[in-house]
């Protein structure tokens, strides 16, 4: 046979091929046109319903609830803080109400970080872990904040090693040059209280040699004499 023959001959056996297959997905196609249609239609439905949630429901009440909190904000800032967590009796409803009337929104999780805060500076240590560990977080800056806060909930009710554990989480998560160095000083200070001072002396060692140009870093000396103090006279 000639190789322009086997060639024709290959050619009509690849299109036979074809033809069956394209015969074969009609064929599905028509046995389950319903089915595919019926999925298709709840793909259509399950993203518009989506859409209309993010749109029409969540984003508005995000909005809402952004406008409650301004106060809230302001209160917390000057230290009010009973009218920052439960409000004025007028224009302000408090951080405990946006959280539950607002929930799912990021405004309600960040009412919930100032609740956690606020409830610390109280002395209110329960209902500051409660607020501060519901917080989902995500912010580059306040997720920090709070994994630092509860290092400092924990320091007030004498739990030392879960202090140190936030702390250095706070650091890590901050990764910055202004922030990181405060919470490696708290790592220090409680490594410190806790007459661990081979790891106060490594923890401010390391703010001094990597965050130099900080304000922590300035004071790391001290820190590390009077470690070395206190090793000697142990």
């Amino acid at each position: 046979m000639s190789a322009k023959k086997t060639t024709e001959s290959k050619a009509e056996k690849n299109f036979e091929n074809i033809g069956e297959a394209l015969t074969t997905s009609e064929q599905f196609l028509e046995k389950n046109q319903r089915s595919i249609l019926i999925g298709l239609l709840i793909v259509v439905i399950a993203v518009g319903a989506f859409l209309a949630y993010h749109y029409l429901y969540r984003a508005p009440r995000n909005d809402k609830a952004q406008v409650a909190i301004f106060k809230g904000e302001r209160y917390f800032q000057e230290g009010a803080d009973s009218l920052a967590l439960f409000g004025n009796g007028n224009d302000y409803i408090g951080f405990e109400s946006i959280i539950d009337q607002y929930r799912g929104t990021k405004t309600a999780d960040l009412a919930r970080a100032y609740a956690g805060i606020t409830y610390n500076r109280l002395g209110n240590n329960e209902k500051a872990l409660e607020h501060l560990k519901k917080f989902e977080g995500g912010d580059l800056l306040i997720t920090p904040a709070v994994t630092g806060a509860i290092g400092d909930v924990y320091m007030n009710m004498g739990k030392t090693e879960e202090a140190i554990t936030h702390f250095l989480k706070a650091a890590k998560e901050a990764d910055d040059e202004m922030l990181s160095p405060i919470y490696y000083k708290k790592a220090g200070e409680a490594y410190l209280s806790n007459a661990n001072y081979d790891k106060a002396i490594e923890i401010f060692t390391q703010i001094r040699e990597n965050y130099y140009n900080s304000p922590e870093a300035q004071e790391a000396n001290k820190f590390i004499q009077q470690a070395e103090l206190h090793k000697e006279t142990k």
